[in-house]
């Protein structure tokens, strides 16, 4: 049984509340000082009602950024800053609101001068720890010199001119991983500010290795189920687009995670250019390519028509059927992880259909190789996912002889090298992911 992680979800309340305290001790100050002008001395009584939100606010960003931190791989000097002085902060904003209450008078009076300067101290004590927070969120380097005579690059004029790493994979990166990945706030201990950050990776291995995307981390965490605890960007981040995840492909496996080369050097640059543009916005289309990404080639083999009542029934049962295309009747059929459907209420629906199926997704249905034993009906099935299913070596089997199969995840099952060796005769097969399996 999975325990809910309440400190993890309350935690990533702190960037939320952490902006009240600013907002009530700045308005607090201002009170304070416009109380000198006759015109707005009336103002002074409300000093100390906001200096006690202010105090409450900032008292709870502190417990809030404590489990936050619990949950990241900080750099620890910039942490234990923004820590010391958001405690320090809440304490002098107590005390400030003491100091204004009747019984806090008694024990201790503050010239009204004094009490203003302790005031701004408490400003600039607040604009320090914002400062070691935006630190921790976006880098030690995000305000310092070197950002601001950062220069930018020029965008390329065309695809071909583009420096791949440079103008292309790093920006791409920086946007997707950056805010996580980078001095001051190091997941997984990783960096994605240069190449040979990429190269040298983190606590998990390399996160790019050249021509073998098998050994990228970095390539195998953005091609995870979104699903995945392991799946990246994390934390509800933008993922990557589908056009992105290949030019990020292409670069690992035929451009060797190089730097400091332009597409229009590479030999198939014909294949990348027209992504490039696209990333770049210099075009808004991928040329030929069809709608949702479905194959160039139209297998021929799929029927033309697909029974709408059999359609109708699954999607009943809970499944997500998308209509791929409609002349033939191309279907992509999900059905959702953890459902708790068990396969002979949707089996022969399934058969009904099986050659209008292209993609099929059963991942974590806990289904094994004797409740799929229909899966040699799927002849025309491009993609299939069976995930996090116990299923075993059997099922290569009924896979090994579909002609149109091209990619197969069988991450975390119970498949080994003796399967993997089955599926290896299938020469449609080009992908198959056997992560956390057995499979050496």
């Amino acid at each position: 049984m999975r325990l809910l992680d309440i400190p993890g979800f309350l935690g990533h309340l702190h960037p939320l509340v952490v902006h009240l305290p600013i907002g009530f001790l700045l308005l607090a100050m201002i009170f304070d000082l416009l109380s000198y002008h006759n015109r707005y001395a009336y103002l002074k009584q409300a000093v100390s009602f906001t200096l006690l939100a202010g105090f409450i606010a900032a008292f709870t960003a502190c417990i809030l950024g404590y489990m936050l931190s619990l949950s990241g791989d900080y750099n620890e000097i910039t942490l234990s800053n923004h820590k010391f002085s958001g405690i320090v902060l809440a304490f002098i904003a107590g005390l400030l609101f003491f100091i204004t209450t009747k019984k806090g008078r008694s024990f201790l009076r503050v010239p009204p001068g004094l009490f203003s300067l302790l005031f701004m101290a408490v400003i600039v004590l607040m604009a320090y720890t914002g400062h070691q927070g935006g630190s921790l969120t976006h880098g030690n380097m995000y305000l310092s010199m070197e950002t601001l005579t950062e220069g930018r690059r020029q965008k390329p004029v065309n695809a071909g001119d583009a420096m791949i790493f440079e103008d292309v994979v790093h920006p791409m990166l920086q946007s997707r991983c950056g805010q996580c990945h980078q001095a001051g706030k190091l997941k997984g201990k990783l960096s994605v500010k240069t190449l040979a950050g990429l190269l040298k990776g983190g606590k998990h291995g390399a996160a790019v290795t050249p021509g073998k995307l098998t050994e990228s981390e970095l390539f195998k965490r953005i091609t995870l189920d979104p699903d995945n605890e392991e799946y990246m960007p994390a934390d509800g981040k933008t993922p990557l687009t589908k056009n992105e995840t290949e030019i990020i492909r292409w670069w690992i496996e035929k451009a060797m995670a190089a730097e400091g080369k332009k597409i229009a050097s590479f030999k198939d640059k014909e294949i990348i250019e027209p992504r490039v543009a696209v990333f770049l916005g210099l075009s808004k289309t991928l040329p030929g390519e069809i709608t949702n990404s479905i194959a160039q080639h139209i297998n021929p083999d799929i029927p033309q028509t697909a029974d709408a009542a059999v359609i109708q029934r699954l999607r009943n049962n809970g499944l997500l059927v998308r209509v791929m295309l409609q002349k033939p009747v191309m279907l992509d059929i999900t059905l959702p992880a953890g459902s708790g459907k068990k396969i002979a209420g949707i089996k022969n629906d399934l058969k009904s259909v099986a050659k209008n199926i292209v993609w099929l997704n059963l991942s974590g249905n806990s289904f094994t190789e004797k409740d799929l034993d229909f899966l040699y009906l799927f002849t025309n099935i491009e993609k299939l996912r069976l995930e996090k299913n116990p299923v075993s070596d059997a099922i290569s089997e009924q896979l090994v002889a579909l002609p149109h199969l091209e990619a197969l995840n069988l991450n975390e099952t119970n498949i080994t090298n003796l399967g993997l060796g089955k599926l290896g005769k299938n020469p449609a097969l080009k992908r198959i992911y056997s992560w956390k399996t057995a499979v050496k």
